[in-house]
């Protein structure tokens, strides 16, 4: 097994998590079977408890873990299905400690940082490693080095690093290189991360070096001499208007030549399919549109990260490119006048998932007016709960219908299952990871997806409640798609005779988009938009 390390220094969110994808992306495309892990050096068990504000959209993989978002970049760049197992944080490594602590497992022995829990760190590393039979595996460490609650992991890696073979084992640094008002490339932080990390006792093999523009060749020259590596091995990351070309960007700075170098690796093949995807997306220019996002954390539009990408993936198998109108949910709550105001120059609304009471009738109202003028609308999670609520009170004219998880209402329209009441009391958690939906025939669904079975991922707890089913589907609305036993309801639909595009999932599919592989509702939803033959 061979190991590719990536840390980061100056400053968090300089690009950690795509430097990593881009490099996996490029090993797959040579050819090269890869496996991602990532290490959050943050207490919490997983990321599920988070605020979007503080860390982002949580990102959810197939077995249900709740992780951070740089995981959906891995699958996105590197087209992979990872699990729980694939994100190691200090809350998982620490309690695992204290469980074999406290079952006795160490025999008596002192437990400390050195050598429990750096031989717990590595061995979850070795372990996936193994059990993937990837050719290389690519470990992100995160924070920023000097960090004091990202030392045992960098202590855990410099271990491993002196116990493989020297050519099985490699550190990428991500820096930056700021740009003064001088027009001048500061490589002093640079230097200061570097040195940091040599205090560490590892020394970097690669530094990508963040920054406004390109690197200049004098610069190159300057972090190689006082940070002991060779020029080629100084690699220029400038900003790029598309996250998709950071890939051909590394490759053309030559990484690709100087790893296989490093690693000695062989170069048995090179699919250009990535390439042709970015192409792609830079021709689409000619059809542009926008689209609204009415949400609650649209002040940080990393919450809701997975979505602008499967509109971006959606949107470049069309040939089309779609800007995004960022909307508060409560801005449209305090709203007494005319809500279409705020869709004036939109061809279709989105209303994706969340948690809480907060902007909710706000985002109630943007689904009004989406049925009632008759404009393209996707509901994601939450979204299709509170489209629910939306068809009860307004179509099926039942008045105050709400959900139990939000208030105390007279018809629940959303609310626990029989079933699930018992498990929450007990300390059940949340609906989360793949499940099976099944599709009825002849539905918008039928005809997004072509099939009548798919597998999504799901992140909720509360459902729809069956004693209201036929009394809302009895006014036009159709719930087309439900789990195996036909209990739950994981899709909801307007006919087409009622709305010319009208869609909402309990599901999560932006989770399972790809560049080269759209989600099937996102490329529906674009299509309906791209029909309308005006602004809204």
């Amino acid at each position: 097994m061979k190991y590719i390390v990536v840390t980061g220094g100056v400053m968090s969110g300089l690009g950690k998590g795509i430097t990593m994808a881009s490099i996996g992306r490029i090993l797959k495309n040579r050819g090269y079977k890869i496996v991602p892990i990532k290490i959050d050096p943050y207490i919490n068990i997983d990321a599920g408890t988070m605020n979007p504000y503080q860390h982002g959209e949580v990102y959810v993989l197939g077995d249900g873990a709740e992780v951070d978002l740089d995981l959906g970049h891995y699958e996105r760049f590197m087209d992979v299905e990872l699990g729980r197992e694939h994100n190691i944080t200090t809350g998982i490594v620490y309690s695992a400690v204290i469980e074999r602590e406290r079952k006795g497992e160490y025999l008596g022995q002192t437990v400390q940082i050195i050598p429990h829990v750096t031989n717990e760190i590595k061995g979850r590393i070795r372990s996936v490693a193994a059990k993937s039979g990837a050719d290389i595996c690519l470990v992100e460490i995160g924070g920023t080095v000097g960090d004091i609650e990202s030392m045992p992991f960098l202590e855990s890696v410099r271990q491993m690093q002196g116990e493989e073979n020297g050519n099985d084992f490699l550190f990428v640094h991500v820096t930056l290189v700021p740009f003064t008002t001088l027009k001048e490339q500061k490589t002093k932080p640079t230097q200061h991360s570097v040195k940091a990390l040599r205090e560490l006792g590892l020394q970097p093999d690669i530094i990508v070096c963040r920054g406004k523009e390109t690197l200049k060749e004098d610069v190159k020259t300057k972090i190689a001499m006082f940070c002991n590596v060779k020029k080629e091995a100084v690699v220029s990351a400038p900003d790029t208007e598309d996250i998709y070309e950071v890939p051909l960007l590394l490759e053309k700075e030559g990484i690709f030549s100087y790893i296989s170098e490093k690693m000695q690796l062989e170069q048995p093949k090179e699919d250009n399919e990535w390439l042709r995807m970015v192409e792609r997306r830079k021709s689409c220019s000619d059809k542009e549109f926008f689209i609204a996002i009415v949400g609650k954390y649209a002040e940080l539009e990393d919450s809701y990260l997975s979505i602008k990408e499967a509109i971006k993936h959606a949107a470049t198998e069309l040939g089309c490119r779609v800007e995004t109108k960022w909307i508060e949910a409560e801005d449209l709550e305090a709203c007494e006048k005319d809500v279409g105001s705020f869709f004036q120059d939109v061809r279709g609304i989105l209303v994706p998932g969340g948690f809480g009471v907060r902007g909710a009738e706000g985002k109630i109202k943007a689904i009004e007016y989406v049925r009632e003028n008759k404009i393209p609308f996707l509901g994601l999670c939450f979204g299709f709960q509170l489209a629910v609520i939306e068809a009860a009170r307004n179509v099926a004219k039942l008045k105050d219908a709400n959900s139990s998880e939000l208030c105390e209402t007279p018809h629940p329209v959303i609310d626990l299952l029989e079933e699930q009441k018992e498990v929450v009391e007990k300390g059940g958690t949340m609906r989360l990871g793949d499940y099976e939906v099944f599709i009825r025939g002849d539905t918008l669904a039928k005809k997004a997806y072509g099939k009548k079975k798919i597998v999504e991922r799901h992140r909720h707890r509360y459902e729809v409640n069956p004693a209201y089913i036929e009394r809302i589907e009895r006014e036009g609305a159709v719930f087309s798609g439900t789990d195996r036993s036909g209990t739950r309801m994981e899709i909801l639909e307007l006919s087409q005779e009622k709305h010319p595009f009208f869609l909402a999932t309990q599901f999560h599919p932006e989770f399972k988009s790809r560049p080269n592989k759209p989600s099937p509702p996102f490329k529906a939803f674009l299509e309906a938009c791209l029909q309308v033959q005006k602004f809204c």
